[in-house]
């Protein structure tokens, strides 16, 4: 099973001039896109996110501000990433309950594995516990 992950991407430049970071495929995403999205303007007090994937993959990239995502793999494990340099992104295999808390200028951009599809959700968290979680 996959977990969770820390992805660095080349952080090419240098101060004086700036710098590009860049995702190719077949070269650090572990997918090929098929979707692209960002969020802004979030509110610091809102927590966005909050559900898991049957199927989707994702990378998230704090282009600007902080990202503190906490992610609860199946069987339970909390694992928590803060995401505030646009050259590292994070990797989210389906199955994986997340939820992502803002600083007031954070930009996250997302590259997903697979087109928006509203049955490829759980929303809701027991929903999540009783597909995902071992049995106690």
């Amino acid at each position: 099973m996959l977990t969770p992950h820390l992805i660095e991407f080349p952080k090419l430049g240098a101060p004086d001039i700036g710098y590009i970071s860049v995702a190719e495929e077949g070269h650090l995403l572990p997918f090929v896109p098929k979707r692209v999205f960002w969020t802004y303007h979030t509110p610091e007090e809102i927590v966005r996110g909050r559900h898991a994937h049957y199927k989707t993959e994702q990378v998230l990239v704090a282009l600007a501000g902080r990202i503190v995502v906490v992610i609860e793999r199946p069987g339970g494990e909390l694992l928590s990433f803060r995401l505030d340099s646009p050259h590292v992104g994070l990797y989210i295999p389906p199955n994986n309950w997340h939820s992502m808390h803002y600083s007031e200028t954070a930009i996250q951009l997302t590259f997903a594995s697979e087109l928006y599809s509203e049955a490829d959700y759980i929303r809701d968290y027991a929903t999540f516990r009783k597909v995902w979680q071992a049995p106690a």
